[in-house]
């Protein structure tokens, strides 16, 4: 449920790398019961990798927007450079007054509507950053249980 709200927040922002780590997830994770219901170990290490891998994702998520290492989040890195947008919650956050400010006499750039945004109880990144930090503790406890899965099927096959 957790990867499904991350989903529909990315797709309100038009985040496009997110959005296909999202759906590769969330098939996964669908993968991985499917294994765990019949009884298939080969899906649930198909899950386990990719949990060890949707954990790297999300550390990059985290840096991303937490601008380590020379990323920042103003680019348009989550966008594949084909849109201006940018996270959902940068001007729908909680307590966040958005005001579309008027065109600079310059002209506007590529159509994009200039918005003010004040007054967020939180910044928009330490919102995708708690996210990320939910995604990563709920793979932390999946890796667990999967590879606690695995061992019984294993010891199962073994009598």
């Amino acid at each position: 449920l957790s990867a499904l709200e991350r989903q529909i927040f990315d797709f309100l922002g038009f985040q496009w790398a997110p959005i296909l780590g999202n759906f590769l997830h969330i098939i996964v994770v669908i993968l991985g019961l499917f294994g765990t219901i019949q009884y298939r170990p080969r899906y649930i290490v198909v899950y386990t990798v990719w949990t060890a891998l949707w954990v790297i994702w999300n550390v990059f998520i985290i840096c991303f927007y937490l601008e380590v290492g020379g990323l920042s989040k103003d680019t348009d890195l989550m966008t594949f450079n084909i849109s201006v947008h940018r996270s959902w919650w940068r001007e729908h956050g909680p307590g966040c007054v958005r005001r579309v400010l008027p065109p600079s006499a310059h002209g506007m750039m590529d159509d994009y509507t200039y918005v003010s945004v004040t007054g967020c109880m939180v910044d928009f990144q330490y919102l995708e950053v708690i996210h990320s930090a939910v995604q990563i503790l709920l793979s932390l406890i999946g890796f667990v249980y999967a590879c606690y899965v695995i061992s019984i099927f294993m010891e199962e096959e073994d009598t």
